[in-house]
């Protein structure tokens, strides 16, 4: 208590701190996941423990809509949704201009997945599911080349 009162030590942290802070908390992240529990978890996880602004489309239509409008900084995408599957919302997004810079991330629950290791060169990284909430960001982070704050 007594370091903290009257000193500059508060200030000093703050201003160590904060340019982490608002690296992290300027990303923002679209989320395509059809399972309405795992965009849940997954958006809480990245809003709460990354502080990043994270947008959700539950169908890949939806995803490829939101990623031309929106101009995300990143993507997650699940690999098995009905209708428009992770492969071919991946394929949708590269054919775009407008969303082909964009970086993906996929999603699986299938520990051998042709459809993530068919495109396991060309997205981030491949994450499976069920996935560790307090880790989550700090994957996607270190696929990017973002910077974390704190233990992920």
């Amino acid at each position: 208590m007594g370091l903290l009162r009257g000193s500059v030590f508060v200030p000093l942290l703050v201003a160590a701190i904060w340019p982490i802070l608002y690296q992290m908390g300027n990303r923002r992240v679209l989320l395509i996941d059809d399972e309405d529990d795992v965009r849940e978890v997954a958006q809480l996880s990245l809003e709460m423990v990354a502080n990043w602004d994270v947008v959700t489309a539950s169908s890949g239509a939806d995803g490829v809509a939101l990623a031309a409008s929106d101009q995300p900084d990143a993507i997650v995408l699940d690999v098995m949704m009905p209708g428009m599957d992770g492969s071919a919302t991946y394929s949708h997004l590269q054919a775009n201009p407008a969303t082909r810079h964009i970086p993906v991330v996929l999603l699986t629950a299938k520990i051998l997945d042709p459809i993530a290791d068919r495109f396991a060169n060309e997205v981030a990284t491949v994450i499976s599911k069920p996935f560790d909430p307090m880790r989550l960001p700090g994957q996607i982070a270190n696929a990017l080349g973002w910077a974390v704050e704190g233990k992920q």
